[in-house]
């Protein structure tokens, strides 16, 4: 089986049954130019081509690391299911009028808040930062919020993914498929 098919068979059947509220969270890590990895949950947006999706700043720290070195991992874990799926790959930016399709999509809070805050950067005030949303939120109630230049998003074109089931036993279940020139190479890991 094409692992990206299986993913999406596990991705249907836990988002059917989930009361997770984003079915589509996952930990996204980098490196960081000290050569620590660098978590934080993102959202999936969707498979376009084999590859996964995931938008942001570019100006922010996951931006500024997948820009200067492009390998990433993806981990889901889905409690209900007791499923996890570990996806290694190599990133790229998307392009311009996908990043524009995705930040039209957003609802217009998030629009704004990535409008206005450089994420991850360092204030001395909370407050004026949340006056200036609330102003922006009536200045553009009526109006498009600009996306910011540096607003994108990365594929990730899976090199690597392995799904693992979960026993209480502890006997899990894991394959490991491994993308090659002519496809996919499966193996069975040891719990």
């Amino acid at each position: 089986m094409n692992p990206l098919e299986k993913f999406k068979q596990w991705h249907t059947a836990y988002t059917k049954m989930s009361t997770n509220k984003l079915p589509s969270a996952c930990c996204l890590t980098s490196m960081s130019s000290d050569g620590y990895p660098n978590s934080r949950f993102v959202s999936l947006k969707e498979i376009i081509e084999n590859m996964f999706v995931i938008t942001g700043s570019l100006a922010s720290r996951k931006g500024i690391e997948l820009l200067a070195n492009p390998k990433a991992s993806l981990t889901f874990w889905w409690p209900e299911t007791q499923q996890q799926i570990r996806i290694q790959g190599d990133a790229s930016q998307i392009d311009h009028t996908l990043a524009d399709t995705y930040f039209k999509g957003r609802h217009k809070e998030a629009q704004i808040v990535s409008h206005i805050c450089q994420q991850g950067i360092e204030i001395d005030n909370i407050t004026d930062l949340t006056s200036l949303f609330e102003k922006k939120k009536k200045e553009y109630k009526n109006a498009d919020v600009p996306k910011p230049n540096d607003w994108s998003g990365f594929y990730i074109d899976p090199k690597r993914i392995e799904f693992m089931e979960f026993k209480s036993n502890r006997f899990h279940y894991r394959e490991l498929y491994t993308k090659e020139q002519n496809g996919w190479s499966k193996m069975i890991l040891q719990p």
